[in-house]
């Protein structure tokens, strides 16, 4: 009895305004949760987009991938549409088919999409995109603690960053 509750809580504190359930093009996400949001970094106007998949086989258990688009200046929304995300976009350009390869099969992957005024992120003006590879790791590490508040029942799960082109750039930086 006491774990069905703990797991109804760990439930209730997703931030339910943020949950997507389709997509154009897309199925409903109705065998894992959907997430679309962002974080605010401090003492900036910076908006940092998130786009979180639960894992399909055992959110509660399965690690967290964090993904990072390199470029510099690529949005993380590639991946999710078309390189490990759950569906891959078709040729047409509108509609997508379900993959069999997409990493939340077994992890809770998310796509964060940096640095801000890149895809959805948000710089506040002008000043505020201009980036180098250290300011761009501390608004890395403030994007995804500020996403751990949002999302605690995360915080132990076992963790994995992972990214690709000059991710290989970002992710040394942020595990530093």
């Amino acid at each position: 009895m006491f774990s069905k509750l703990a797991l109804l809580g760990m439930t209730q504190a997703l931030p339910m305004d943020e949950k997507v359930d389709q997509l154009p093009g897309m199925d409903p996400f109705d065998k894992y949760g959907v997430f679309s949001g962002y974080v605010a970094l401090p003492n900036t106007q910076k908006q940092i987009h998130y786009l979180f998949v639960q894992s399909a086989q055992d959110t509660y258990n399965d690690p967290l991938v964090i993904w990072f688009n390199g470029g510099p200046g690529c949005s993380s929304m590639l991946a999710f549409m078309q390189e490990n995300g759950p569906y891959s976009i078709n040729d047409d350009g509108e509609t997508f088919t379900a993959s069999d390869y997409s990493w939340n099969r077994e992890a809770n992957v998310l796509y964060i999409e940096q640095p801000a005024g890149v895809g959805y992120s948000i710089c506040g003006d002008q000043t505020e995109c201009s980036f180098d590879d250290n300011n761009v790791s501390e608004d890395n590490l403030a994007a995804v603690l500020g996403w751990y508040a949002k999302y605690p029942e995360y915080k132990d799960h076992e963790l994995y960053i992972s990214g690709e082109s000059y991710a290989g750039i970002y992710v040394p930086y942020l595990v530093n």
